[in-house]
C-alpha cells in the first residue's frame, strides 16, 4: 500500500504542512497541490465542495505526493467511508465533544475487527494499492477536531481513545467556546493558553496535535510551541489576498 507520507513525516518527528481547499474544482486543487503542501484536505463542512466533487479533487491531488485529507460535515460513517472509498488518506471530524464520539469517528475509519468500515474501496484500492485493505488501517489518520467547551471538559479522555491519531484545533469555534470573538490566528492569552493545553494532553496522551493557521506567522509561531501539522492558508484566502494586493497596488500607483 502507498504509504502515507503524514504519518511518515510524523514518525521522523518533524511537523506536516496542510494546505486548504474551499473552492470546489479539480484544477484549484491540482494547482494547490503543485505548490509542495505535505497534505491538502478538501473541506466539505464549509467549503464549497460536495461529495460528488470529492473524487475529482482527489484525483487531482493524486497527481503530485501531496496527502490527500477530508475534512467531512459531521461525525457520521457513511460520508466518512465513502470519502475513505474516494481515496482520502486522513479524514478530519469537526465538533467531537466526547470519547464516545471520537471512537465513534474512529471505527469508521478502520476496518473489522477493529472498526466498522464497510468492504468496498472502489478508488481508495487504484490510488493506495492491491493491498490497501490488509494495511489501510495502519495508514489512515483521523484527527477529531476540539472546539466546543464540551470538548474542552472531556479533553483528556478524548485524546486517549484508541485508534485516534491527532487532535486538530478549531480556533474560530474554540473562540466562541471561550466567550471570544470568532476569528482565526487569536492572539487572546485564554485562546493561547487553551491551545498550548490541548497540545500538551494530546502529547501527554501519545498522540499529535494540530492548529489551524490563517497566517505564515502565526503557523510559524506554532511550529515553534511544538504542533506537529500546520494549516497554513486555504485557496480562497490566497485568492483573495492575491487579488487585492493587485488592485490596491494599482490604486495606489493611480492615485
Amino acid at each position: 500500500m502507498r504509504a502515507n507520507k503524514i504519518k511518515q513525516m510524523w514518525q521522523d518527528g518533524k511537523c506536516v504542512t496542510l494546505g486548504w481547499l474551499s473552492v470546489s474544482h479539480g484544477f484549484t486543487a491540482e494547482v494547490m497541490a503543485r505548490l509542495g503542501f505535505d497534505a491538502l484536505c478538501v473541506d466539505l463542512q464549509h467549503g464549497t465542495s460536495e461529495m460528488n466533487d470529492v473524487w475529482p479533487m482527489l484525483q487531482a491531488i493524486s497527481q503530485t505526493d501531496t496527502v490527500p485529507v477530508v475534512r467531512v460535515a459531521w461525525n457520521e460513517p457513511a460520508p466518512i467511508m465513502r470519502a475513505l472509498d474516494l481515496g482520502a488518506y486522513g479524514i478530519i471530524v469537526p465538533l467531537v465533544n466526547t470519547a464516545e464520539e471520537a471512537a465513534k469517528a474512529v471505527a469508521a475509519c478502520r476496518y473489522p475487527p477493529v472498526g466498522m468500515r464497510s468492504s468496498g474501496p472502489i478508488r481508495a484500492a487504484q490510488y493506495g494499492g492491491a493491498d490497501y485493505q490488509a494495511n489501510a488501517n495502519d495508514e489512515i489518520v483521523i484527527m477529531a477536531m476540539i472546539e466546543t467547551k464540551e470538548g474542552l471538559a472531556n479533553l483528556d479522555a478524548i485524546c486517549a481513545t484508541p485508534g485516534l491519531d491527532a487532535v486538530y484545533i478549531g480556533p474560530a469555534d474554540l473562540s466562541f467556546a471561550l466567550g471570544l470573538e470568532p476569528r482565526g490566528d487569536n492572539p487572546d492569552p485564554i485562546h493561547l493558553a487553551t491551545c498550548d493545553k490541548i497540545l500538551e494532553t494530546a502529547h501527554k496522551n501519545g498522540i499529535k496535535a494540530v492548529m489551524h493557521c490563517a497566517s505564515a506567522a502565526f503557523a510559524a509561531g506554532a511550529v515553534e510551541r511544538g504542533f506537529d501539522m500546520v494549516m497554513l492558508t486555504s485557496d480562497l484566502a490566497c485568492m483573495i489576498a492575491g487579488a487585492r494586493l493587485q488592485l490596491d497596488e494599482l490604486k495606489a500607483k493611480t492615485a
